[in-house]
């Protein structure tokens, strides 16, 4: 696996193939849906527990006493939620870093490879034959982009939420950041709160807070531009573009499916904000 992450031999194709993808689709509703922008969660686990949990059914029942048209159903079942599973997929992974991508492209190859024999062991048993063979085989190939999935989630954090986490970091109450005339009108700026970094814009007297990290991968939310989307205030990822709402740190457009943490403010008398943790932003 770090020696996938680092080969430079297929980042020509990989390179073509996610500006195509992120061309094609480009930013919208559809990119969104993709993402998981409205559930709040990545799409693509989810469909792909429905597809891998079909096809891997009927590997199963292959080898039982049932009657073999259930092993056809679950078959037919799997192939056909496999098309959404990996567009969901491919829109995920066209947003990702090249080390990521490097390990997701042999992953999508696997998993292709795999529905190419579910599919062909469908239509021979279609036509009469015997295509327990080719599920089995097919099965043993989708283990194998299973395990690659899994590295690209968990050990390469694809996915995951990547915006510190304010309640584990930041005790409740009010804390002191800085005084107000330090902070320029109209530019965000990013600040130091004990172990984190916040993303801090004025306007007037009015200042907006929130974790400088985007959730998608990380990126310096202060260095991303300023955006109105359906007259709301947001902020757009310099790296992937992400737009959060700047009133309460939600997420506008993917790829990022979770909320930036957001901060209350106050100015006290002598001019010196105070933040605390978003309420409503922490219980969800």
């Amino acid at each position: 696996m770090d020696r996938l992450e680092k080969t430079k031999a297929l980042d020509g194709p990989i390179a073509t193939l996610a500006k195509a993808v992120r061309t094609k689709l480009g930013p919208g509703r559809l990119r969104d849906l993709l993402h998981g922008v409205p559930t709040g969660h990545p799409l693509h686990p989810s469909l792909a527990t429905a597809s891998l949990g079909c096809l891997a059914s009927a590997t199963v029942l292959d080898f039982t006493d049932v009657d073999p048209r259930a092993s056809r159903v679950l078959l037919a079942t799997g192939v056909a939620t496999a098309l959404p599973t990996a567009a969901a997929g491919l829109t995920d992974w066209s947003t990702l870093h090249r080390e990521q991508q490097r390990v997701g492209f042999v992953h999508m190859a696997a998993n292709l490879t795999a529905l190419g024999l579910f599919t062909a062991s469908l239509l021979v048993r279609r036509r009469g034959g015997d295509g327990r063979l080719l599920s089995l085989a097919g099965l043993g190939t989708a283990t194998l982009a299973g395990y690659l999935g899994g590295h690209l989630a968990y050990r390469q954090a694809a996915g995951a939420n990547h915006a510190e986490q304010v309640a584990h970091l930041v005790p409740l109450g009010w804390h002191d950041l800085c005084p107000l005339r330090d902070l320029p009108d109209g530019r965000p700026v990013a600040r130091r709160l004990g172990y984190i970094q916040l993303f801090v814009l004025r306007h007037g007297d009015s200042v907006s807070v929130l974790a400088d990290r985007c959730s998608h991968l990380a990126g310096p939310l202060h260095q991303g531009r300023l955006v109105v989307e359906d007259g709301e205030s947001c902020v757009t990822c310099p790296w992937h573009g992400s737009t959060f709402r700047l009133s309460d740190g939600s997420v506008k457009h993917g790829p990022a499916t979770a909320p930036q943490p957001c901060f209350q403010t106050r100015v006290r008398s002598d001019g010196v904000i105070q933040v605390r943790p978003g309420v409503d932003l922490n219980k969800a």
